[in-house]
């Protein structure tokens, strides 16, 4: 039977499937096409080089074990490499297909056709009292890995952040584009990629810009008559960062002298980080060209964070701050701010202030008081107190029975209710819900729990019961 390129490169997929997993699958091999098959050679085509070197230094044993299994132990893989002006350049399995470095240099240490004179560039980022060409990378020192905290809300961006930040240029993510609601982090995961670049690369040239400057810099360049100065200061940058690449919608000669930057930092091996409210896709008023090109990379999400993952920003703040709350009150914080990282330093400042120049101490009364300039509607904190409070109130028992050792029945069947209620409307574990009992074990709440719901299962009067103080339980906070 004569094989077909095709039929050669599904059956290498199938292999394949079976040993990565599904979102590396997707991400590296979905994107190959098969072109020919020449005897014991099979050609693929993938997008650019920096896939290619990917696909080398991570998958070659893997590609090398599959294409020897369809094509004999003398079997190869050679690769086409689409370039950015849909030329192609292709390259045996085992031959690195050059990198281009020396260009990405050129601009600043040779002369000759296509050199860039450094000395007539005019520097918009220009260091007062400094005359060579140098530039200030307007990056917050404060932005770094370090501070950045990981969460499952994060965990992509941020190890795609440091893989570019130890090989600018040379990864697949290539442009790397961070993408997320406001106040999720994305200029502090950026600037602390160009951050840690300055710091271990120190040979490169960082530049962080916002959209908005970098359009304003463009009005002044075209009304200047300096356009080509413009886009030639922006070619000598080894890692252009910009911020909020969503504003530049439905500007389009800002789009286009855009496109050309990217182009050339692209095509000599530099690195480009964007940051975007949206992803790429969703990105309205943009030319299809500078979305197609936004996509050649990796476009990685900033979630909203979890609580505990809030829990940890706000300490790790606390500690750099030299802080320190009492825990039921940043527990109360975080409850109510969910999602924006940047909110909760504003409430934490805040309620600092709040307590020094007023003189009172930082309590859960100081924060619902700070916490209502944030929010327009504060959670109402549902506590296991508050709850046991209700529940006695409806069994007419004082609080103390709840907590006490007797056996009677009525107060029995309150205190495992009560505990049922905590379980399901609070945010403790089991150990801190046995502890407002009396010092009563996990298990003694496990087994409460299971006793109200084998009621609830049986007992219509009692399932009525517990649905009224559940609704009881949440008017009686709205109204506090």
């Amino acid at each position: 039977m004569i094989k077909d390129c095709i039929t050669v490169w599904d059956n290498c997929l199938r292999t394949i499937r079976r040993n990565v997993n599904t979102q590396s699958f997707k991400t590296w091999f979905e994107p190959i096409k098969p072109v020919r098959l020449d005897r014991n050679a099979l050609i693929i085509q993938v997008p650019n080089k920096f896939f290619y070197e990917w696909l080398e230094e991570h998958y070659v044993a893997l590609l090398k074990m599959t294409i020897r299994q369809e094509l004999g132990e003398q079997g190869k893989l050679e690769y086409q490499i689409l370039m950015s002006n849909n030329q192609e350049k292709s390259g045996d399995m085992s031959i690195k297909v050059p990198v281009e470095r020396g260009a990405a240099t050129a601009a600043k240490s040779v002369t000759g056709p296509g050199a860039v004179d450094t000395g007539n560039i005019k520097n918009p980022f220009v260091i007062p009292g400094i005359r060579k060409l140098q530039i200030d990378p307007q990056l917050n020192p404060s932005y770094t890995f370090d501070n950045f905290i990981e969460g499952d809300c994060n965990r992509l961006a941020r190890s795609a952040g440091q893989a570019v930040a130890k090989k600018p240029g040379g990864t697949a993510f290539n442009p790397l584009v961070i993408f997320g609601d406001v106040g999720l982090g994305k200029t502090h995961l950026a600037q602390a990629i160009g951050n840690q670049v300055l710091r271990s690369l120190d040979s490169k040239t960082v530049l962080y810009v916002s959209s908005e400057k970098f359009t304003n810099q463009i009005i002044q360049s075209i009304k200047n008559n300096a356009v080509n100065d413009f886009v030639n200061f922006y070619q000598l940058v080894d890692v252009l960062i910009v911020d909020d690449i969503q504003f530049l919608a439905n500007k389009q000669k800002t789009q286009e002298i855009f496109f050309h930057i990217f182009n050339q930092l692209h095509q000599h091996g530099k690195q480009i980080i964007l940051t975007s409210d949206r992803p790429p896709k969703d990105l309205d008023g943009m030319e299809e060209r500078l979305i197609s090109r936004f996509k050649w990379g990796l476009s990685a999400d900033l979630q909203a964070p979890d609580l505990e993952t809030r829990m940890a920003i706000l300490e790790a703040k606390m500690t750099q701050e030299g802080l320190d709350l009492p825990q039921n009150v940043t527990e109360f914080i975080c409850y109510n701010i969910k999602n924006n990282i940047r909110e909760l330093e504003g409430v934490l400042i805040s309620l600092v202030a709040q307590s020094t120049l007023n003189e009172r101490e930082i309590d859960i009364a100081l924060a619902k008081q700070v916490i209502k300039n944030f929010v327009t509607q504060m959670s109402k904190e549902i506590t296991v107190e508050f709850i046991q409070k209700l529940v006695a109130e409806h069994f007419d028992l004082p609080v103390d029975k709840l907590k006490g050792q007797t056996r009677k029945r009525q107060i029995v069947i309150a205190r495992q209710l009560s505990m049922y209620l905590a379980k399901n409307l609070t945010n403790k574990s089991l150990k801190a819900i046995g502890e407002n009992f009396g010092g009563r074990d996990h298990s003694t709440v496990i087994y409460s729990c299971k006793a109200v719901q084998d009621l609830l299962d049986t007992d219509m009067i009692f399932k009525d019961t517990v649905s009224e103080l559940e609704k009881k339980i949440k008017m009686t906070l709205n109204e506090v």
